[in-house]
């Protein structure tokens, strides 16, 4: 573990670390995996690795994927009450923490296996397949500590956020400007290849959509139309006017914000449905290589092309997203399936985060009630909060659900750089560095807001 800081650390310090930590981050995702030809086999993550942060025979091929998983697995736990957690309570956080920690590493060497044993390296000797592990172990672990080093507040926010927003900015801005030739005869960059496109005379479906699913215009002004939404319906929020009890007269508003889950359901669900990915190729490499059996078909079935194995049938080909137009085109019952799977999934863990994280309308109204604030119009006492509060939220989380969902499927299917899910965590992302370097900003110039503010 990382051991959290005695003293307070500067702001220019925990700059200091949280850039080392991406830093760090970056150099792991050139290093080659020793053992491993460049590029592998095949790509288990596919659009999945621009979510979880990783980056194709390196030692971040896992990415965040273990860490989410685990935390996945826990949360549907804790949910559905088959482990009883008191988040109020230090001692329960704390086991939930190492609970995560313990979690966190056993997936790292579940989806290693998963790699190594379902093909993604092609054969290798035994001494071979150990190495791989041990390096993607290894790298797992201290993954995991960069992030604990920014969320033991050595730096800000946490690794797991500054990792998804950097491998999204990054993959928008390659996507949007590589001078790189590709297959097509065209700039791999949906810009020059679009004024390639124009210099050539080609009709619009060409100049806008792009065969071989490479970057192309769709896709560029689908992910500026997705982050204007998502920039406009983040700031949309319900307000309940409430008062302070000890203090007649001051007067303020509760937030009941549109996305209420924040960006939470829609990680979970990509977490599921990598997984699903992970298992259902580790069972068809080792049980099911030539479709044959009609039981593991329901669960997936691949074919391999170029190298590379892709989901051909089964639960699996419905829980991948069609990467573009084109592809929505030429199969449309798979974009229909998937996106109900995935609107259907982000609204499960909407309903379940809120129960789970402490958001329902009773520990909300309990938290008001505890720092002194009641709902003008009402007695204080906590049931008529409650009904206040009752009135809205489930209503916002199922809403949300949906909102983000269809959000996230609509930038996929069109092709959106990043993936729909990058985007919608990218966007949250910022805006919560922002807030937190402003919280930042304002203690260090006055220390005195610390002790307000809940820190050190």
């Amino acid at each position: 573990m990382v051991k959290p800081p005695e003293r307070t650390v500067a702001f220019n310090e925990k700059l200091l670390w949280t850039g080392l930590a991406l830093i760090v981050y970056l150099i792991m995702g050139e290093i080659p995996l020793y053992g491993v030809a460049k590029g592998g086999l095949g790509d288990p993550f596919g659009a999945l690795r621009i979510i979880f942060a990783s980056n194709r025979g390196t030692l971040v091929e896992l990415g965040i994927g273990p860490i989410v998983s685990a935390g996945l697995i826990l949360q549907i736990l804790a949910g559905s009450k088959m482990i009883n957690v008191n988040f109020s309570d230090p001692k329960d956080r704390s086991l939930f923490t190492s609970a995560s920690k313990i979690f966190s590493v056993i997936m790292t060497i579940f989806e290693a296996s998963a790699f190594i044993f379902g093909g993604a390296y092609g054969p290798q000797p035994p001494q071979n397949q150990l190495i791989i592990m041990l390096q993607l172990v290894t790298a797992g672990i201290v993954i995991m500590l960069l992030d604990e080093l920014l969320q033991k507040g050595w730096g800000i926010g946490s690794g797991i956020s500054l990792f998804i927003a950097a491998g999204v900015a990054r993959t928008i801005w390659w996507n949007s400007v590589a001078p790189i030739p590709v297959g097509d005869g065209k700039f791999m960059g949906a810009l020059p290849a679009f004024i390639q496109s124009i210099s050539m005379g080609e009709g619009l479906q060409k100049i806008f959509v792009r065969e071989g699913g490479f970057p192309d215009l769709l896709g560029l002004l689908t992910t500026i139309a997705v982050f204007i939404i998502l920039i406009y319906t983040s700031g949309l929020h319900v307000e309940i006017p409430v008062s302070y009890a000890k203090y007649r007269g001051y007067r303020g508003k509760f937030p009941i914000k549109l996305f209420y889950t924040s960006n939470v359901p829609v990680i979970f669900t990509a977490a599921l449905f990598g997984n699903i990915y992970f298992m259902s190729q580790i069972i068809w490499s080792n049980y099911n290589h030539d479709n044959s059996s009609f039981w593991l078909n329901l669960i997936g079935q691949f074919t391999a092309k170029e190298q590379s194995v892709y989901p051909s049938g089964g639960l699996v080909y419905y829980v991948m997203s069609p990467r573009n137009i084109l592809h929505v085109l030429e199969d449309p019952v798979r974009a229909a399936v998937y996106t109900l799977l995935f609107i259907a999934a982000c609204i499960f863990f909407a309903v379940t985060w809120v129960e789970v994280g402490g958001m329902d309308a009773k520990t909300v109204s309990k938290q008001l009630l505890d720092s002194g604030m009641q709902i003008e119009g009402f007695r204080r006492s906590q049931l008529p909060i409650q009904q206040v509060l009752s009135r809205y939220i489930p209503t916002v989380t199922i809403i949300s659900g949906i909102m983000l969902g269809v959000i996230a499927v609509s930038a996929d299917l069109l092709g959106a750089f990043g993936t729909g899910t990058g985007i919608l965590l990218t966007v949250g992302i910022l805006e919560q560095y922002s807030g937190l370097l402003a919280k930042e900003r304002a203690a260090e110039m006055f220390p005195a807001l610390r002790a307000f503010l809940g820190e050190r």
